[in-house]
């Protein structure tokens, strides 16, 4: 049993939600949110809540249940307020800036890096702070993480590029006899 599912969710005022077929699609003030969920969950939409119930009892089933009440979860909330992630550029002669829909930017190597910005995200570069900012959860996670994976910041000066809160251990360097 999925603690998580078994919850109903409570559809806010101004959030509108519809299915059709497999076809989930959530709007609100902020946008509107589609997703594709399989037939292995059934999804009862009500006046002001949401319930899921498996159709079957195998643990495929069951392992969708509890996801697919996160998701639907986290479009509700994203419809409402977007998710909002900052990374930390930390280093000398590390620069970052958006130039149309490209991020560009310089970490150290012998070229400038270039990332295309996904449809649907906003992205600002302000000195050393890259907030990457959208209403889908998933979206703004994935390429988050994808910026981040070019230059993880490394444990003796810390240079690289860390999320906000992040804490990076430091570590001691060459000792001299």
């Amino acid at each position: 049993m999925s603690k998580v599912g078994k919850k109903e969710i409570v559809i806010p005022d101004g959030v509108k939600v519809e299915q059709s077929g497999g076809e989930f699609s959530v709007s609100g003030p902020k946008g509107t949110l589609k997703r594709s969920f399989r037939n292995d969950i059934e999804i009862k939409i009500g006046d002001k809540t949401i319930n899921l119930l498996p159709k079957r009892n195998d643990k495929f089933s069951q392992s969708l249940w509890g996801t697919y009440a996160s998701h639907i979860r986290n479009m509700i909330a994203g419809v409402q307020a977007p998710y909002e992630k900052k990374l930390i550029l930390e280093g000398i002669g590390f620069k970052s800036e958006v130039k149309g829909e490209e991020l560009n930017l310089a970490l150290g190597f012998s070229h400038p890096v270039v990332r295309k910005i996904p449809e649907g995200l906003t992205v600002t570069a302000e000195k050393n702070v890259i907030a990457v900012s959208g209403i889908d959860k998933e979206l703004v996670g994935s390429f988050t993480a994808a910026v981040r994976a070019l230059k993880k910041p490394e444990p003796y000066k810390g240079k690289g590029m860390r999320y906000e809160d992040e804490v990076i251990r430091r570590k001691q360097g060459k000792k001299t006899v």
